[in-house]
């Protein structure tokens, strides 16, 4: 059996590690785990995994870890349009074509009413950064998946419908595990969600505020 080569860019993050879990011991997944510190992979099960230290923004280093690989997920924080510049290039760079890149519900000005005013803003100027790191993917060659989840919770579910780009966003939150999930089964399938631009939210929360909030 062929194995897919995987790489996780931000592997320490929560959202990844529900990932990590879901493809560990998939036996045609051979993960490669990207973060700033090690000691944030606790513990992993598959022996086909590799975990490389490195900053997304470190040329050098996002190459070495993107070469060879078929798939790139990335979950990552701060300055997130210059990794995605970065991530891009690489890619490119790299001939590597299949990208999962995760942004934030709102980026559109998809998110209606009430809860749409207040999302903007709790996270407005997170909101410019995460744009423009869409417009750079959808701007590219790649074959990408930009995922946009609503507000997040632990909870211990898989529960979660979609929305594309163009739509009217729906819910107010869901959890990571069911991000994690939907991640997941496009890297299994990744023939799913191509040069698509993806929100999740947990059916049933529209109105208002998260209910943790």
């Amino acid at each position: 059996m062929k194995k897919t080569n995987v790489l996780i860019l931000g592997a320490g993050g929560q959202i990844a590690k529900h990932v990590i879990e879901f493809l560990q011991e998939k036996e045609n997944i051979h993960l490669t785990l990207f973060l700033r510190n090690a000691q944030q992979i606790k513990t992993t099960k598959g022996s086909a995994i590799n975990i490389i230290e490195g900053d997304v923004l470190n040329k050098n280093e996002l190459d070495a870890a993107v070469k060879g690989q078929g798939i790139v997920y990335a979950n990552l924080a701060g300055n997130v349009d210059k990794m995605a510049k970065q991530v891009v290039d690489a890619m490119e760079a790299n001939g590597v074509k299949r990208l999962i890149f995760v942004t934030s519900l709102g980026i559109y000005n998809e998110v209606p009413g009430a809860f749409g005013k207040w999302n903007n803003k709790m996270i407005g100027s997170s909101l410019v950064t995460y744009r423009k790191a869409a417009d750079k993917i959808e701007t590219s060659n790649l074959d990408y998946t930009i995922v946009r989840p609503a507000w997040l919770t632990d909870n211990d579910e898989v529960d979660y419908e979609l929305t594309q780009k163009g739509e009217v966003f729906k819910g107010t939150e869901v959890s990571r595990k069911s991000v994690a999930s939907f991640i997941a089964d496009i890297i299994v399938h990744p023939e799913r969600e191509v040069k698509a631009s993806v929100g999740v939210d947990k059916p049933g929360t529209e109105g208002g505020k998260p209910a943790f909030y």
